[in-house]
């Protein structure tokens, strides 16, 4: 593995001598991959834009940051500034590989070009895929093998996706409510296991690597966003259940309306984000852990079900009538 290390480290030397100037540029690229970029897009999306939508991007994003932290934990490979701390120009923290903005960029972007269709919309998206992935190596966070996992975890997570609304989402609709909570915890259920198994199959960190002093901090890392992924899958999937079943909000209406119930719904998010996220302590882990889900939990309920609701009682939004029940054979 060090020659393959040492390949990517002379590319990314090379990149940032090279071209020093592209630094500005491509850490605002990166910036686009944040938890707070994606907080407010989503939202956006999901509430003011397109709710379908917004419904499959965010269970893909959240369903994706379960599956790239698991993979990273087990593999519990490097990043580059951990061998050469020179080319650290984003030292972000957490193991290597898959990256997780290529694998968030490929899957999200990918998803909607799916959605919306066109030749030039699938050439944007694959263009923007791109220079994420590019970016990440230019700034010294990911290897490039790092970055051809995570697209390749991308495309995978992309194609369940459009399997998921092709074959399955039609006839998941049709289920009463019961039985879609339970599919859904059952997804978030299988998902912790997977995680908790892999946990006890790999066993401790190897300390005596050149990077161990990284290894602790990537550890923390790793069991924090697997409890932020967890939590905000299940509230998520619980919100938009919910919501499909009694609050059956609609995203369109007047541009006045829209920007109104964003303002109010994000502002609110940023409280239930910021707010609750700087009461959780930084130790014990016991109790880290279960503060970190419960926080991401609410989160991502009000996002799915009670902004919704609060937008049609303010009569910023309207909602569709309940589905009749047809007695016709």
């Amino acid at each position: 593995m060090e020659n393959i290390y040492e390949i990517s480290l002379e590319f990314i030397r090379w990149l940032q001598s090279t071209y020093p100037q592209f630094e500005g540029f491509f850490t605002g690229i990166s910036n686009l991959g944040s938890e707070e970029f994606y907080l407010g897009v989503l939202t956006l999306v999901y509430w003011c834009i397109h709710k379908k939508a917004g419904r499959m991007m965010g269970y893909v994003l959240f369903f994706a940051i379960a599956v790239n932290t698991t993979l990273k934990h087990a593999l519990r490979q490097p990043r580059p500034f951990w061998i050469d701390p020179q080319v650290g120009i984003d030292q972000t923290g957490g193991y290597g590989i898959p990256s997780g903005h290529t694998q968030y960029a490929t899957a999200l972007y990918l998803l909607i070009a799916y959605l919306v269709g066109g030749f030039w919309i699938w050439l944007i998206a694959g263009f923007l895929v791109l220079v994420m992935a590019y970016s990440r190596i230019y700034l010294g966070a990911h290897f490039i093998h790092d970055v051809l996992g995570g697209f390749l975890v991308g495309i995978i997570l992309l194609a369940l996706a459009i399997l998921w609304d092709r074959r399955i989402a039609k006839n998941f609709k049709k289920r009463i409510l019961g039985q879609r909570m339970f599919i859904a915890l059952i997804v978030v259920g299988v998902l912790a296991a997977v995680y908790l198994i892999m946990l006890l199959i790999i066993g401790q960190p190897d300390l005596s690597v050149p990077w161990a002093a990284f290894i602790p901090e990537a550890e923390l890392g790793s069991y924090e966003e697997m409890a932020t992924a967890i939590g905000l899958l299940l509230g998520f999937s619980i919100g938009i259940i919910l919501e499909n079943s009694r609050i059956r909000f609609r995203a369109d209406g007047p541009i006045a309306k829209r920007a109104a119930r964003y303002l109010v719904g994000i502002l609110t998010t940023v409280i239930i984000w910021r707010g609750l996220g700087m009461i959780i302590p930084a130790s014990p882990l016991a109790l880290v852990i279960p503060l970190v889900i419960i926080h991401y939990f609410l989160l991502a309920l009000w996002a799915a079900y009670f902004a919704p609701w609060l937008f049609v009682r303010l009569r910023l939004a309207d909602s569709d009538p309940e589905p009749g029940m047809s007695l016709r054979l």
